[in-house]
């Protein structure tokens, strides 16, 4: 849905009169009704969804060093639980959506999310980050709560700013509230390519912003984050109180994917006995016609999430979680580097900003090479490889991060501040670690345009929210995974491979185990992306989702031509496709 399809009443506001009763004419009266309509919706989007941006950085940027100099945990610990911050961020819009729709109605969550996000933020301000002390008029009083109290409302604090971020991206700027719809005459990469650059632009400013605060005026974070979620809750009351809100289209749900999944196993095990060798493949039985609940088109699109949208987001999951050790095993790199650099102390977070550059440099000339040399027939292989080059990038690039692990701990060790305490660290440059975040940044310049086009393109329209569901359930269970992995490789090396002193262990082991794992991975896509360069003429198709017998005949289309395909490639044997 656009924004043109928001339903705005037709009264306009009376003009303000002058004192002679003459009618004073604004702006807003020259221009068209609609066009000032989106001009605020737009102004607002912007505004709620850079403060919600920068709260969330914040955390972010700020969990490592409070964590472990002011509570006291391990390394590990640290990383952990900033990957669980994310991820729990991630998933809360599936989780608010499905309430918002079900249960409690789509105002009165936005209302409670508000309060959420607003308390988290108080919260962490006060107890948390960045001061010891605080000032309350003209009254000094230290913060002497106890670190296990401590602890706990810090938790507090991040479980409501994530149920509140969740409540902000599902509710108040989902991806459908911008509009955003591709060109007819143009190419759905290229379409894709423009949409990441201005979202890593706005993420890119962010991080800048942080950088600066955290350099030059740290206290003002304390201000700064209840003050970013009170302007966020003002202009979210006003866009409510307008009708300025998306109103998203009713289509097929994730919810109603697990039904038709349940209930097609369900059926199976009831009339196991009763139709003998003669019943139907396990997910027909859920249609009415074979003694299920739902219709066929609904089992239809069951069956093409089932058999070539998820795959391809398991595909991704450790190309995620090698995304994800920028906010856990990097940081921990760069802030056991030296960050001096005559006498400037940098902040962690400009190095998140570097990551960056890539996507800012290298998306125009991508966009080029997709749209003028490559020809639309061949969508399907290009966008396969930019897939495969980009796993192969991340896993360079955690692999670089091992070996710049190494090289590190050849270095002496000098003393450095580090959230009011002097820590030892290694007198190697942080620059030395750039070459891992560039890497890394390529690899997402490569993947997420290609991979956004396979998933949203390239499936039935019908099925576009479920693929959107599916890519933040995936993007949510690669920070966890990437959690566990931590946990894991600190277990089973007692602490070898995530260290709680980085020069006391081995670091690159867990590195350059994830790299291994992801070169597996990047080959486990090689091997069965033939049947997503194939699927490509299909899904090219325009499947409206309009005619419900058209879009039923077009899946049996699909499923078949799927049937032959797993026929012929009868040499990918189960765990190339598990890898």
């Amino acid at each position: 849905m656009s924004v043109a399809d928001f339903i705005i009443n037709d009264v306009k506001p009376a003009l303000s009169h002058g004192f002679e009763g003459t009618p004073i004419r604004q702006f807003e009266d020259f221009l068209p009704w609609s066009y000032v309509t989106r001009l605020r919706v737009g102004m607002s989007l912007l505004v709620v969804e850079l403060c919600e941006r920068l709260a969330f950085f914040e955390v972010v940027c700020n969990l490592l060093p409070f964590c472990m100099v002011k509570l006291g945990y391990c390394n590990h610990q640290a990383a952990a639980l900033n990957l669980c911050f994310v991820g729990t961020s991630i998933l809360t819009p599936v989780l608010v959506g499905w309430l918002a729709d079900v249960y409690l109605g789509r105002n009165r969550l936005v209302y409670m999310c508000l309060f959420l996000h607003f308390l988290g933020t108080v919260l962490l301000s006060v107890i948390a980050f960045p001061l010891e002390d605080f000032h309350i008029g003209a009254h000094h009083v230290a913060n002497s709560i106890p670190r296990e109290e401590r602890g706990k409302l810090f938790h507090t604090a991040l479980l409501a700013i994530s149920l509140g971020t969740g409540g902000v991206r599902a509710l108040i700027c989902p991806p459908s509230a911008y509009g955003l719809q591709e060109d007819g005459g143009k190419k759905p990469l290229s379409f894709f390519h423009w949409v990441h650059w201005f979202l890593n632009l706005n993420a890119a400013v962010v991080f800048l912003t942080i950088s600066y605060i955290q350099h030059s005026a740290a206290w003002a974070l304390v201000i700064l984050m209840p003050f970013m979620s009170t302007l966020m809750v003002l202009v979210t009351l006003h866009m409510m109180s307008y009708n300025l809100l998306d109103q998203p289209e009713t289509n097929l749900s994730l919810l109603t994917v697990l039904g038709v999944l349940a209930n097609a196993l369900e059926t199976r095990c009831r009339r196991r006995d009763v139709l003998g060798s003669h019943r139907p493949r396990w997910i027909d039985q859920a249609k009415k016609k074979h003694g299920g609940c739902y219709s066929g088109p609904h089992v239809e699109d069951t069956k093409f999430v089932l058999f070539s949208l998820l795959p391809l987001f398991v595909s991704q999951l450790l190309y995620r979680v090698c995304v994800m050790q920028i906010p856990s095993g990097y940081y921990l790199q760069t802030m056991n580097s030296n960050l001096n650099l005559g006498g400037f102390l940098l902040p962690v977070s400009l190095m998140n900003a570097v990551s960056i550059l890539p996507l800012l440099i290298l998306t125009p000339f991508m966009d080029y090479l997709s749209t003028c040399l490559i020809s639309s027939k061949r969508d399907g292989p290009f966008l396969s490889a930019c897939i495969m080059a980009g796993h192969v990038c991340a896993a360079l690039s955690v692999m670089v991060a091992g070996f710049l692990e190494v090289h590190r701990k050849h270095y002496p060790s000098v003393e450095q501040p580090l959230s009011g305490t002097s820590h030892l660290v290694s007198s190697m440059t942080c620059f030395h670690l750039i070459p891992a975040y560039i890497l890394l940044g390529v690899a997402e310049t490569l993947v997420n345009p290609a991979f956004s086009v396979l998933a949203h393109s390239f499936v039935p329209s019908t099925l576009r929210g479920v693929s959107m569901s599916l890519s933040a359930l995936f993007h949510g269970l690669a920070a966890f995974t990437g959690a566990l992995l931590v946990e894991v490789a600190y277990l089973v090396s007692e602490g070898n491979w995530f260290p709680n002193t980085l020069n006391e262990g081995n670091l690159e082991t867990f590195f350059f185990l994830l790299a291994s794992l992801t070169l597996l991975n990047a080959l486990g896509f090689w091997r069965v992306s033939q049947r997503y360069c194939n699927l490509n003429h299909f899904n090219a198709q325009n499947i409206s989702g309009s005619n419900l017998e058209e879009t039923y005949l077009l899946h049996e289309k699909s499923l078949k031509f799927y049937d032959s395909i797993q026929e012929i490639s009868s040499s990918i044997d189960l765990w190339e496709t598990a890898l």
